[in-house]
């Protein structure tokens, strides 16, 4: 009998070659009903959420302007409770959906859901957070009445029109000088106009993300598909940082970049992006000890980031003068800070050691120094650990990766946007781990705030 030929089939060949393609076929159903399902209750979710005053939009439950409420307003028909809770619930169980038939759905099927995602995301009113007054009251404070937001609180102009929007009163801007200067921009625009820009900036900061993603991805010979959807479409990116106009949007395309810029070796690029990350948010310096040991010319990215640092220390100082140094007092108070939900928190109170204090909105939650001297300890712990690993060769994103989720793990105070810092090095990591890992971390950062 003769041998077949390249390209013939062997007995019972096109049979399975039919069935798997049956089977193809179904994933790929579903996988569909995942990005139809995401992107339809996206939408579904901000025009509910605007329709009328919620908690869902904290800065409008005492006033709620058709400004604030924004486009999707007149397409809403409830906000009762449990609806819009199932709703995000329902975002990301379509997700995992997605996750898991990913790589039979076409990548042009996946590209559309994602702009179609950012764009119901932007259209929303500020969903679960009302940071986005407070990035622009920080800028009000010093471009309309002369207070330097790293010495001043809101407190000292309670007649600015903004102030019945704000979460915080009593805190001085914990952001970086680069993201205070961007605001200071935004000020001439007036309320309404500042709030719509600043979510057009974190729809597009988000999808420029999820480009340079792809372009990291295909160099590393990754998945491009899976790097897409497990950023992209995950739902603490969507309804919280994008919906929630968070700059943690503008400092993960920086440090995408800079990922990028280090995978093609470049290292110049590299080091301006991270400085930038940095000057945007302080969180962003967990990544630079990674990167240098990751780095291939490890002396020339040092150099780079010397020197950025230097000059945007440099500007800051002319711009700012001595008020800059209320920066590091402020990170200093918002970590003393207590989440309800924070790991720390819930084993206090599991141990029976924690303590509330208050009643209803004025509820905080006290923390034995103890507990949050042995989490910080974890946390040092970890991150050396990994550290370690990265020096001896491990891939320095993904050593990233945990000490990033070690930190979620261990910070008293977390908020469910801080759970995409993960995200970003989990979408471009072959660890199963890794992304099993922050798969588990997106659900707990979620939960903690709408259960």
């Amino acid at each position: 009998m003769a041998s077949p030929t390249l390209g013939s089939e062997l007995p019972g060949a096109g049979t399975r070659g039919r069935s798997h393609g049956g089977e193809q076929a179904v994933v790929r159903a579903f996988g569909s009903v995942g990005l139809g399902g995401l992107v339809a209750c996206l939408f579904l979710l901000g025009a509910n959420a605007a329709s009328a005053p919620s908690s869902y939009v904290p800065s409008g439950e005492h006033r709620f302007p058709g400004w604030l409420a924004g486009p999707l307003q007149p397409f809403g028909f409830t906000t009762r409770h449990g609806v819009l809770e199932g709703l995000v619930l329902a975002v990301f169980a379509c997700y995992l959906l997605v996750l898991a038939c990913v790589r039979a759905l076409p990548a042009r099927r996946i590209w559309v859901a994602v702009v179609l995602a950012d764009l119901a995301a932007l259209l929303a009113p500020p969903l679960l957070s009302s940071d986005v007054f407070g990035y622009l009251g920080f800028a009000r404070l010093g471009v309309l009445h002369g207070l330097s937001p790293y010495s001043y609180t809101a407190n000292a102009a309670p007649q600015d029109a903004i102030y019945p929007y704000l979460g915080w009163h009593t805190v001085t801007t914990p952001y970086g000088p680069l993201f205070t200067l961007l605001t200071y921009a935004l000020v001439p625009l007036g309320i309404a106009a500042g709030l719509w820009t600043l979510k057009v900036v974190a729809a597009a900061a988000s999808l420029a993300t999820i480009v340079v993603l792809w372009r990291a991805s295909r160099l590393l010979g990754r998945t491009p598909k899976l790097t897409v959807a497990l950023y992209g479409l995950n739902p603490l990116v969507l309804v919280f940082a994008v919906a929630g106009a968070h700059n943690d949007v503008l400092f993960g395309a920086l440090i995408a970049a800079a990922a990028l810029w280090m995978i093609s070796a470049r290292e110049r690029a590299a080091g301006v992006s991270l400085i930038g990350a940095l000057a945007l948010k302080a969180s962003a310096g967990l990544v630079i000890p990674f990167a240098l040991l990751g780095a291939k010319r490890r002396k020339e990215l040092f150099i780079w980031l010397l020197g950025g640092a230097v000059l945007v220390a440099a500007v800051s100082f002319a711009v700012f003068g001595t008020h800059l140094s209320g920066l590091w007092q402020a990170l200093v108070t918002e970590q003393r800070e207590v989440a309800k939900h924070s790991v720390p928190a819930e084993v206090s109170m599991l141990l029976g050691v924690g303590r509330v204090a208050g009643s209803g909105s004025a509820t905080h939650y006290l923390l034995p120094e103890s507990i949050r001297l042995v989490f910080i300890a974890l946390f040092a712990a970890a991150t050396l650990a990994t550290l370690w690993r990265a020096w001896r060769g491990a891939w320095w994103l993904d050593c990233y990766a945990w000490a990033t989720l070690a930190l979620l793990a261990c910070s008293a105070w977390l908020l469910p946007w801080y759970g995409m810092w993960a995200l970003l090095p989990a979408s471009l990591s072959a660890s199963r781990r890794v992304q099993g890992a922050t798969l588990v971390a997106s659900a707990y950062c979620m939960a903690i705030k709408i259960l």
